[in-house]
C-alpha cells in the first residue's frame, strides 16, 4: 500500500513542487524597440496620434489586401483620431511582378495630392494591376496624364522604394 501510495501521490506532489519552482522563474522576454523613421512618409491620421503604425506593404500581395479589407478600415474606424498609419513600401518583386510598378504608380499620384486615392484604388483593383490600370486609375483620379506617365518612365521613386525595401530588410523584415 505504501509503495502505491508513493506512487500515485508522491510523484504528484514532487511534479507540482517543480512545476511550482518553475514558475517561480523569472520568465522576462527581452525585447528590442526599434527607432523606424516616420517623417516624410504617406501617412493618414493625426501626427499626435497615440499610437503609430507602420506598416510594409505590397499592392499585389493578398494578405496585404486582406489587412486593408479586413483590419485597417475598421481599426482606424474604431479609434478615431488616435492612430496613425504611415505606409512604407515592400514590394515583394520576386513573388509580385506588379508590385514595383504599383508603388512607384502610387508615389506617382502623391506628386499630384492623390496617394491615398490611389492607394485604395491599387488594393481595390489588386488582382488586375498592370500599366493600363495606372494609367486609367490616374485619368479617373483627373490627374495630370503627362506628369504621371513620366513620372513612371523615369521610375522617379524606384530608388526611395529599394531604400524602403532595404530599411526592412535591415529591420529583419521577411515579409508583408
Amino acid at each position: 500500500g505504501i509503495l502505491v501510495g508513493y506512487m500515485a501521490w508522491g510523484r504528484g506532489s514532487r511534479a507540482v513542487a517543480a512545476n511550482q519552482n518553475m514558475a517561480a522563474a523569472p520568465t522576462e522576454q527581452p525585447f528590442r524597440r526599434y527607432d523606424i523613421p516616420t517623417d516624410g512618409f504617406y501617412s493618414v491620421g493625426p501626427e499626435d496620434a497615440v499610437i503609430t503604425i507602420v506598416e510594409f506593404s505590397d499592392f499585389q500581395c493578398p494578405y496585404c489586401q486582406k489587412w486593408h479589407d479586413q483590419v485597417y478600415e475598421s481599426l482606424m474606424a474604431a479609434y478615431p483620431g488616435k492612430i496613425r498609419l504611415v505606409y512604407r513600401n515592400f514590394p515583394l518583386t520576386q513573388i509580385h511582378p506588379q508590385a514595383m510598378k504599383a508603388a512607384e504608380a502610387a508615389m506617382c499620384a502623391g506628386e499630384q495630392n492623390a496617394y491615398w486615392q490611389f492607394h485604395e484604388k491599387l488594393f481595390e483593383n489588386s488582382a488586375a494591376l498592370n500599366d493600363d490600370l495606372y494609367a486609367s486609375l490616374a485619368a479617373d483620379l483627373r490627374l495630370d496624364a503627362a506628369s504621371f506617365a513620366s513620372c513612371m518612365t523615369d521610375h522617379k521613386y524606384q530608388a526611395e522604394i529599394e531604400s524602403d525595401m532595404q530599411f526592412a530588410i535591415d529591420l529583419g523584415v521577411q515579409s508583408t
